[in-house]
Formats: structure tokens, C-alpha cells, sequence
């Protein structure tokens, strides 16, 4: 038997999810604290500044949730991927580092 999901009303979103989410964004204001201050610490570029593609990756995505527009995850999503199509000759790292160089 098929069962047909019946979306939840705004306010249900909100009260089911705002806490769990409020956390994730203390912690993402609490990293970016962290790497300011270790930044300031080294006399190196601050998360406004920096060349980090990760954190510069992570600042545009912030940037993108608060365009008003709809579909952010998946625009997010692909903020941080990878768009080329021809294979590169060797890798540079061994793994992934989530985020590619942005323009």
C-alpha cells in the first residue's frame, strides 16, 4: 500500500527543526571565531580575507542561504562541486578536501 506523505505546515517546520538547526549556526559562527583568532594570532588573512578555498567555499555557501532564493541545498551543493569534465593528470592531495577554488 502506497501511504501519501502530507507536508508539514511552516509552523511545524519551525518547531520541529529551529533548535537543531540554531546549534549548527552557533557552530559555524564558532569555527569561523576560531579561525579568526588563529588567523590574528599568525598575522594572516581572516575569514573575510583568506585564501583557504574551504573557508572561502564555506563563507559563499553562507552568502547563498541568505539570497532569498529557493532550492539553497541544492545550489549549495553545487557551489562545492566540482564542475570540470577533463580528467587532470595526477592528483594533488590524496583525498578530498570538500570545497573547489572559487572565482
Amino acid at each position: 500500500m502506497l501511504r501519501m506523505s502530507i507536508p508539514l505546515k511552516s509552523s511545524q517546520v519551525v518547531d520541529q527543526y529551529f533548535l537543531e538547526h540554531r546549534a549548527k549556526l552557533l557552530d559555524i559562527a564558532a569555527f569561523l571565531d576560531r579561525f579568526d583568532r588563529a588567523a590574528g594570532a599568525e598575522g594572516v588573512a581572516t575569514s573575510a580575507t583568506t585564501t583557504d578555498v574551504r573557508v572561502r567555499a564555506l563563507s559563499a555557501a553562507l552568502d547563498l542561504l541568505r539570497d532569498g532564493k529557493s532550492e539553497r541545498a541544492r545550489r549549495v551543493l553545487e557551489l562545492w562541486s566540482d564542475q570540470s569534465v577533463d580528467p587532470i593528470a595526477a592528483a594533488h592531495s590524496k583525498g578530498a578536501i570538500g570545497a573547489v577554488p572559487l572565482p
